[in-house]
Order: structure tokens, then C-alpha cells, then sequence
């Protein structure tokens, strides 16, 4: 490494903003950059794969390596570029629409994999770039240009699918809250295997329901909860049932091997294989690496 990462070697003044004043995909950007500098990661060792829609777009304000890809097929992207570069540092940016829908298709296979990617899904609970329709994540009775009379399919849990899924890291934040925030998006970054943060981000325009003032009235952090194990895996569980308020922080951490460590032919966690049929084809494998 050669001098040390600052703020101003992820700032990129060069695109203008398309988010509206006040969305909060700002402060997701920011506590990102912050993350990456407090770990000290250089840009050209970042790699960041994008959805589509208003969070999709984040790639461009900051410095890195990026892919904007079609939509829904960011992780599928994002887990061959980690395959390809092991060294590499991927990034996935993208929404709870991209995501959550479309995109839900390759999520829990993802995370069953345990790739070395983090996940940022700016969650605003509506389709902020079409207009403000419905999204797997708007709550019962929801109104939007989709559904004027209310949303009747209620909202999917992520968090639970994800921990259902094998997830080894699993994470909550606020882009009301910055710095809280950052501290959880570097530890995402920081954890081996596939790491999920699911930050509540507002959309000012779409969604006058669940805004910055909703968010902090209807969380808390479960660092000042006394007692509580991110590793214990039935803790975890009452976390991604809330029966009242909605826990911030990091709610389940496990070590596991990466894919990328179990795959045939790595030399970075040696694997016995027994041979079929007499031929050992790891052997034959290693020919390819």
C-alpha cells in the first residue's frame, strides 16, 4: 500500500447527482466511503456491481471499478467477478425492488454459496425511480400509484429469508443514523463470506410514510441491548420476527469456508477427494486453474 486512503480518493465530482434532495442514498454513500477509508482499502482494489433503479446508480459517486448491470442480475454478476478476482474487494449496490423482486431469484443461492461479496440493498420500500409503485417490501395497505386502495400483498422479510438461507453475516442500519451506519457497513466489508446490510433508506418523493422520523421511532440498536449474542443463532431469530420495533446493528454473525475457498482445485483450503471411478479428478482440475 502506498499513502494512506482518504475521503478524497473515493470522491468523484465528475457526475451530478440524479437523486432528489434529501433521498437517502446520500448518507448510505457517505458512511460507505467512510467504511472503505477506515479500512483502508484502495479504490483500484474495489469492485462494485449495481442494480437497476434510484440505489442502482450509486456506483457513479464514488471511486471503484464498477458494472452497471440488467436488472435483477446483479449478484449472479458480482459472484463471478469475486470468482475471477479473489483480491478484489466487491461491492453490490442496489434496492429493495432490484433485489427483493426481480432479483430474488439469485439471493438466497448467493447467500447459500457464502461468495466474499457484501450486499448494501437500500431499502425505501417503494419504486422510487418509476414513480413510487409498490415494492415487495411496502407494508400492507400501502398506497401508491399501484395500489390506490391500499397494497393487499403485504411485504415480504429479507431478513428472514436470508437467515433461513445460511447467511453468515446479517445486518440492519439507518441512513438516518451516518455513523452508525459506517460502523456496520465496515464490519460487513470486513467479514469472510457473503454479508448483507439492509439499511432503511427514505424516499423523500414516493414514500410519505415511512420517513426518517418513522424509522427512528420504530428502531432501536441492539448494541444497548443487554445480553444479546450476534452469534447465537436463536437470538437471531426473534430479531428477524420483530414483534414491535425493528433492531439496528448487526443481528447474526458466523464464521464459515467462502465458496471460493470449497471450490475444486483452491489452493486455499486443501479439500480430499475421493476418487471415482479410480481417477482423481481434482488432479485433472488443477490442470485448468
Amino acid at each position: 500500500m502506498g499513502e494512506k486512503v482518504t475521503l478524497k480518493d473515493y470522491n468523484d465530482n465528475t457526475i451530478r447527482s440524479q437523486w432528489c434532495p434529501g433521498c437517502g442514498d446520500f448518507a448510505v454513500i457517505k458512511s460507505l466511503k467512510d467504511s472503505l477509508v477506515r479500512l483502508q482499502i484502495e479504490p483500484h482494489n474495489v469492485a462494485i456491481v449495481a442494480g437497476i433503479g434510484c440505489a442502482g446508480r450509486a456506483f457513479a459517486y464514488l471511486n471503484g471499478y464498477s458494472f452497471h448491470g440488467i436488472h435483477g442480475r446483479a449478484l449472479p454478476t458480482a459472484t463471478g467477478l469475486k470468482l475471477a478476482n479473489q483480491d478484489l474487494t466487491v461491492l453490490v449496490l442496489g434496492g429493495d425492488g432490484d433485489g427483493y423482486a426481480i432479483g430474488m431469484g439469485h439471493f438466497p443461492h448467493a447467500i447459500r454459496r457464502n461468495v466474499d461479496v457484501t450486499y448494501l440493498v437500500m431499502n425505501n420500500q417503494t419504486y422510487g425511480l418509476t414513480k413510487g409503485q409498490a415494492s415487495p417490501t411496502s407494508d400492507l395497505n400501502f398506497r401508491t400509484v399501484s395500489t390506490p386502495e391500499g397494497n393487499i400483498e403485504g411485504a415480504i422479510n429479507p431478513m428472514a429469508i436470508a437467515l433461513s438461507s445460511g447467511i453468515t453475516f446479517l445486518a440492519r442500519a439507518n441512513a438516518g443514523d451516518p455513523k452508525h451506519m459506517a460502523m456496520v457497513i465496515e464490519k460487513a466489508v470486513a467479514h469472510k463470506g457473503f454479508a448483507l446490510v439492509d439499511i432503511f433508506s427514505p424516499c423523500v418523493t414516493y414514500n410519505k410514510v415511512n420517513t426518517y422520523d418513522w424509522y427512528k421511532e420504530n428502531s432501536y440498536y441492539l448494541d444497548e441491548e443487554e445480553g444479546y449474542d450476534p452469534s447465537n443463532f436463536d437470538m437471531a431469530v426473534q430479531k428477524v420476527f420483530p414483534k414491535e420495533k425493528l433492531p439496528l446493528g448487526v443481528i447474526y454473525q458466523r464464521e464459515k469456508p467462502t465458496y471460493e475457498d470449497l471450490r475444486p482445485g483452491s489452493s486455499r483450503v486443501p479439500i480430499v477427494h475421493e476418487p471415482l471411478y479410480g481417477i482423481d479428478y481434482s488432479k485433472i482440475l488443477l490442470e485448468f486453474m
